[in-house]
């Protein structure tokens, strides 16, 4: 039995917005997991080379149990999807690539602002490819507002803590940013992505993502000392693995697939908030004032976002 496309709807609805709402606050989190796994012993980038071979088999087992032994085959199928799936799966892997070790080089509280300036790079790109996408006056506003509240937080430099945060740091995980952005518009703009279930996606990516974070990872040199990673390293890859690179990431897939990618990505604002909390309470990184304006700006630009009108 062939897994059921998303109904697509035109507008988030309350469940969509309490869900999208979950998901940025486990990916607020990841942030903190992927410091806590290098401080523990596990290299940056062979963290994200495990998360996707793992991630990878949880997907195939989820379709097996779901679905049956058909559709988990269907998984390696070649159709005019494969193509255009393993060019996202490419993508998918350089983002994190980026990320990762963009991660380890300035805070986490930092890091996730950057990341989340994809929601920009998102609404671009659909607004210019996407005519039924496009935002109105009132959405562009909102979305203006918004990230007005994170670029207070993004000047305020004092907000990375005495630790700091290197400019290197802070660009690898604005071009992860962008690369995530630009994700999200060839899926929506490419038809034959756009009739493939979540879970192929989503199969796509992480397949895609473990061989070029290896490959990263032996071509800087990356050694881990197995004996010496602890435990807490451990239970954070875990969490970076099911919660995250699994289950989120196939809920957001379901997302992108059945609501307009410009308005969904917009609300991706409140994970940079969820992530400086994590990097406040978890990593002692500091917290300013900034973090309060960062809140006012989501406060008041997700609803505009989220408005019906559309002015053209």
């Amino acid at each position: 039995m062939e897994e059921p496309a998303p109904r697509r709807k035109d507008r988030l609805d309350a469940a969509a917005i309490a869900v999208v709402t979950l998901l940025c606050a486990i990916w607020g989190v990841n942030q903190v997991a992927i410091k806590v796994s290098a401080n523990g012993g596990l290299p940056p980038l062979l963290q994200g080379a495990l998360r996707g071979t793992v991630g990878t088999a949880l997907v195939w087992l989820f379709v097996l149990w779901r679905h049956g032994r058909v559709q988990a085959r269907a998984l390696f199928q070649r159709d005019d999807a494969t193509l255009p799936g393993l060019f996202v799966g490419l993508m998918f892997g350089v983002e994190f690539a980026a990320l990762y070790p963009g991660l380890d080089l300035t805070t986490a509280s930092r890091g996730v602002i950057f990341l989340y300036t994809s929601p920009f790079f998102t609404a671009l790109g659909v607004h210019v490819l996407l005519p039924n996408e496009r935002l109105g006056v009132r959405q562009c506003l909102g979305l203006l507002v918004a990230f007005s509240g994170v670029a207070i937080t993004i000047a305020d430099r004092s907000a990375s803590g005495s630790g700091g945060g290197r400019l290197s740091g802070d660009l690898l995980c604005l071009a992860a940013g962008f690369l995530w952005g630009a994700t999200t518009v060839v899926v929506k703009a490419n038809p034959s992505l756009l009739r493939a279930p979540p879970t192929r996606l989503l199969f796509f990516q992480l397949a895609g993502s473990a061989p070029v974070m290896l490959a990263a990872s032996l071509l800087v040199g990356e050694r881990a000392d197995w004996g010496g990673v602890t435990a807490l390293a451990w239970a954070s890859l875990l969490y970076q693995t099911v919660p995250v690179a699994f289950a989120s990431y196939l809920t957001w897939l379901w997302l992108v697939l059945t609501y307009p990618a410009g308005r969904l990505a917009g609300f991706t604002f409140l994970t940079p908030l969820f992530g400086m909390l994590a990097g406040v309470a978890l990593l002692g990184e500091h917290a300013t004032v900034a973090l309060l304006a960062g809140l006012a700006g989501i406060a008041i630009g997700l609803p505009l976002l989220n408005s019906k009108g559309r002015t053209r």
